[in-house]
């Protein structure tokens, strides 16, 4: 990298990403610099690889990154140069990334640069839903997809703020102990008769509210392992945009469901602090950190991806940024 460059990587027509030289971004109006460490890698940023190395000029990958802040543009506080940052922002795979500065998080004191890069879409999106879900403390929370790398933090974010059971679901018996570990009171191998399975565990009565990653058949399962005027949270397709549901469970239940997606400048500013006030607290004491399935050298970026599409990492793979 040069002060006048930037290495970069962007999506190839073989499924894997091309490293390149481009020019460096500056620090535009509230806009911080940041000197990239590490970034972490996410399913939409392989899912869309294929679509996005076809346009003419393929944009910048990456959605999270984490490292110093090297400059400041108008309006942002000048107190942030030389701090470690998280960031959520487009183009993140690079060796110098511009990010909103409402889009960056403080990294607590004794929190890897590795680990912060994995945090702020997690930490975004699981607080996110668990504000939509209406939850409060004392509330039994289901996490479907647990072993996601979001779900992994939902999980654990759960638990700290309160909840007083936490349920989760993994299709494989091996990563049930990993659940455990990070706070699940009750682990349920595979989705089939989930609902069931659920009410035997809560006395009859199902969950308060559903933390839902995988769509396909296991929303209609998570409708049904729902208590009365509990709620559904939608976020993830892990399993497929389609779903079939019946309609009598959600109706004569009682059930809410709310689909939720995190993308618009504001609404990201707005969750972001939220999360800032009252997550990043957990995250400096321990309570809340991500699962880092593997930090790979930026050589090894064709690896992150084949891991992330074949879904063999459990947790975060993240890259060294050289």
């Amino acid at each position: 990298m040069t002060a006048q460059t930037t290495t970069v990587l962007v999506p190839g027509p073989d499924g894997t990403w091309l490293e390149e030289e481009r020019p460096a971004p500056t620090a535009g109006p509230g806009v911080v610099l940041v000197r990239s460490r590490y970034v972490a890698v996410n399913n939409a940023d392989v899912a869309g690889m294929a679509a996005a190395a076809a346009v003419d000029e393929p944009g910048v990958a990456g959605y999270e990154t984490a490292g110093e802040v090297v400059a400041v543009g108008a309006g942002v506080d000048e107190s942030l140069l030389g701090t470690s940052v998280a960031a959520c922002t487009p183009g993140a795979f690079a060796g110098l990334v511009a990010a909103d500065a409402r889009h960056t998080l403080p990294v607590p004191d004794g929190v890897p640069l590795s680990d912060a890069a994995a945090l702020p879409t997690a930490l975004l999106t699981e607080h996110g839903a668990l504000r939509a879900g209406g939850f409060e403390p004392g509330r039994t929370v289901l996490v479907t997809g647990a072993t996601s790398a979001i779900g992994l933090v939902g999980v654990r974010l759960a638990k700290a703020l309160g909840a007083s059971r936490v349920l989760a679901t993994t299709r494989s018996a091996g990563k049930a102990d990993l659940l455990g570990q990070v706070g699940a009171d009750e682990v349920l191998v595979g989705t089939d008769d989930l609902g069931e399975r659920v009410r035997a565990l809560t006395g009859g009565e199902g969950v308060d509210l559903v933390l839902e990653h995988v769509a396909g058949d296991v929303l209609d399962g998570a409708i049904a392992a729902t208590r009365p005027h509990g709620t559904v949270v939608q976020m993830g397709r892990l399993g497929g945009p389609q779903a079939r549901v019946d309609v009598d469970a959600l109706s004569f239940g009682r059930v809410t469901v709310v689909g939720v997606s995190y993308g618009l400048p504001d609404e990201l500013a707005e969750l972001l602090g939220t999360v800032r006030e009252q997550v990043l607290p957990l995250v400096a004491n321990g309570s809340v950190r991500p699962v880092v399935h593997e930090v790979l050298p930026w050589a090894g970026h064709a690896e992150a991806a084949r891991l992330v599409r074949k879904g063999q990492a459990v947790g975060k793979v993240v890259l060294s940024v050289p």
